[in-house]
């Protein structure tokens, strides 16, 4: 889905309703903007509650700061591609 919206005078930017709606942005939400390769993506704010949740629901593991900091990298990268 490609949608063309013009940059008002204080920079804001509508998100189309349809865009919205498939996401399920309310009014008030807070979203997430993330640049990746001059490009940007903007994605819904996750629950922080939740975020921990399916953190903790990760198979066990030794959790050491190596070994999550390699499970970011590995995501963001797959992301990338």
């Amino acid at each position: 889905m490609i949608m063309r919206r013009e940059i008002g005078a204080k920079g804001q930017v509508v998100i189309p309703k349809d865009i919205r709606e498939y996401l399920g942005l309310k009014r008030g939400e807070k979203v997430i903007f993330e640049i990746r390769n001059k490009e940007v993506l903007i994605k819904q704010e996750q629950d922080p509650q939740e975020f921990l949740q399916d953190f903790l629901n990760i198979p066990k593991l030794k959790r050491d700061k190596r070994k999550i900091k390699d499970m970011i990298l590995e995501q963001y990268e797959e992301d990338l591609s």
